[in-house]
């Protein structure tokens, strides 16, 4: 399965925030089991099999989420000292990673659906950490969002796409 362009990555953020973002290189494959956590989305198709995942680094999701809803940056960064996400924050950044199935499907030519998003708050199931982990059909690149900050975004395919 082919994954989105970084092109349609930044339109997707643009649109979405009303800001200027700028798409880079990431030094490394964002792990799940970084410290803090990621948040993480689960897509699935039209028969519910399982066809890709996203994380987003704990920055860059409550960098999303607060931009998303014009809350001042402050609020992303006392998250990010905090170490602790908020839930609007987050609710914010799931939205953000609803509509990123629609590239996801324009790419893989299969029509794509947020089944789940996991908070970095939350408990990931190990079958999901490990997909998250694979090193071949993925795509790893920062996320600068102007006026708030950076972080990195990764969206892996599931075996079989």
């Amino acid at each position: 399965m082919q994954l989105p362009d970084r092109k349609s990555i930044k339109d997707l953020f643009e649109g979405l925030l009303g800001r200027d973002v700028t798409i880079g290189d990431a030094t490394e494959p964002l792990a799940p089991d970084v410290v803090p956590a990621p948040g993480f989305a689960v897509y699935v198709d039209d028969g519910g099999r399982l066809s890709a995942v996203a994380l987003m680094d704990f920055a860059l999701v409550a960098y999303t989420g607060a931009a998303l809803a014009l809350i001042p940056a402050g609020g992303a960064e006392a998250a990010i000292e905090d170490n602790e996400m908020p839930t609007n924050l987050m609710e914010n950044t799931a939205e953000v990673l609803n509509v990123l199935a629609a590239p996801i499907g324009d790419f893989s030519g299969i029509h794509q659906r947020l089944e789940r998003t996991y908070s970095p708050n939350d408990t990931l199931p190990p079958e999901l950490a490990a997909l998250a982990a694979t090193v071949g059909a993925r795509e790893d690149v920062t996320v600068s969002i102007a006026g708030y900050g950076s972080g990195r975004l990764a969206m892996v395919c599931a075996p079989g796409y």
